[in-house]
């Protein structure tokens, strides 16, 4: 059963359903020439059957390797960036609690969890490394090349303060590597020290990694159930392998997103209603801003968190320059449930909330917001996930990914490549005399 449902009420004034529907032909088009690799980037569908395809065996691997590295280390570090880091980050906050690495080690039932490579900040390293300064720390250290700065920078710090701390031979038995299978620095470096290796597909890109050992591990690390997340993206798998846009909402949405920037409308702002919806909303920026972001088009992604930015944002979205669309992004059902409690004195005025839980008061903010929105020239859908479990998670990792690959091609751009990341590259290296 689907755990996401698209609205697109707030859609209808802006675009008929017959201009939705006569999208279909081009969607059943680029659906058939993706299934049979005739697409631009086809090196690089990897992703696209990768749930169905993944083993019980590298499971069970990445689940035995995870429980040593909990068993071995009260501080765990994940070393990546982009799409090294980010899938894990957002599965991280999505289903854990929000305060994970303040709770006692009882009832955290595992290590703290952190992240690095992500920047080349002095200052986000050297706290980092007080904060693992009494602790007994493992190192995951993600890169298909090993030579990508932020991330190589990071392990190099981390890497040596490890070797000085438990000594070469300890040092590896705490450090696992996720690389490219065959070649690269961090997989020559790998070998010379002996460190336990995954690998990274080479048909899968960065961004489309969290369904491999590079989100996997990290993730079954902090205690989540992998196989019941890659449950849940078998089953959306199965779902979007209908192209017709009534069966599949990950087309509908590409659909809908694609008409509207043929309309002008060349911002898309992912607003959730949900903390623990940031990051994923980061990891969507990624997907689609990478995918998308070519040949002067693309949809830019952008996110806002709510209710908090409807108090700094809030005013631009709803009475500024008209380009913008918006994606609602809300969960059902929260983990645990408070409600409001009455006061005698109704001093701040709120007992006519009272006996409410705040899951209700904010799905009212919700709804309150887009209408408004509507009202004042925003064009929005809403995207509903049932609940914050790995099994939800795992279907939304794959509608995402199904709908961007998409929405790629009826822009007419390759989405599985990313030239213009490599020209900051070009300038850094020649400014650092390389």
């Amino acid at each position: 059963m689907s755990a996401i449902t698209l609205d697109l009420e707030n859609i209808k004034s802006f675009l008929s359903d017959e201009e939705i529907e006569s999208t279909q032909d081009d969607i059943t088009r680029i659906h058939e020439e993706i299934e049979k690799g005739n697409t631009p980037g086809s090196d690089f569908l990897g992703w696209l059957h990768l749930p169905g395809a993944i083993s019980d065996k590298l499971i069970d691997e990445i689940n035995g390797t995870a429980q040593k590295l909990r068993d071995n280390c009260n501080a765990f570090i994940s070393i990546g960036i982009g799409g090294s880091y980010l899938g894990a980050k957002a599965a991280v906050e999505f289903i854990n609690h929000s305060f994970h690495n303040q709770l006692s080690t009882q009832k955290r039932n595992g290590p703290e969890l952190f992240f690095a490579g992500q920047n080349i900040s002095s200052d986000y390293l050297a706290d980092l490394l007080d904060i693992i300064e009494e602790k007994e720390v493992c190192l995951n250290v993600i890169s298909k090349s090993g030579t990508t700065t932020e991330p190589a920078i990071a392990f190099r710090v981390l890497k040596n303060m490890m070797e000085k701390r438990y000594g070469k031979e300890g040092a590896r038995d705490r450090i696992t590597v996720t690389t490219d299978e065959a070649k690269g620095a961090l997989k020559t470096v790998a070998e010379e020290e002996g460190y336990e290796t995954f690998v990274i597909p080479d048909d899968v890109g960065g961004r489309y990694s969290v369904l491999t050992p590079v989100g996997l591990l990290p993730i079954a690390v902090a205690g989540i159930d992998i196989g019941e997340l890659i449950e849940g993206a078998r089953s959306f798998e199965k779902k979007t392998a209908n192209p017709d846009m009534k069966e599949n909402p990950a087309y509908l949405y590409a659909a809908v997103r694609n008409l509207l920037y043929r309309k002008g409308k060349t911002i898309e702002i992912l607003s959730s209603f949900h903390p623990s919806l940031h990051y994923i909303a980061e990891w969507w920026k990624q997907l689609a801003g990478e995918s998308e972001g070519k040949d002067q088009k693309g949809i830019f992604p952008a996110s806002v968190d709510l209710t908090t930015d409807l108090h700094s944002m809030g005013q631009w979205i709803q009475e500024g320059n008209r380009i913008i669309f918006e994606t609602f992004f809300t969960v059902e059902k929260s983990n645990r449930e408070i409600t409001i409690p009455r006061f005698d004195d109704d001093s701040d005025g709120l007992n006519y909330i009272a006996g409410k839980s705040l899951d209700f008061v904010n799905d009212k903010a919700y709804r309150g917001t887009a209408m408004a929105h509507l009202e004042g020239g925003v064009p929005n859908m809403t995207l509903t996930l049932k609940d914050r479990s790995p099994n939800t998670l795992g279907q939304l990792f794959y509608f995402f990914e199904k709908a961007i690959a998409l929405s790629g091609n009826l822009l007419g751009v390759n989405p599985f490549d990313q030239p213009g990341v490599e020209f900051y590259k070009k300038n850094m290296f020649k400014l650092l005399g390389k």
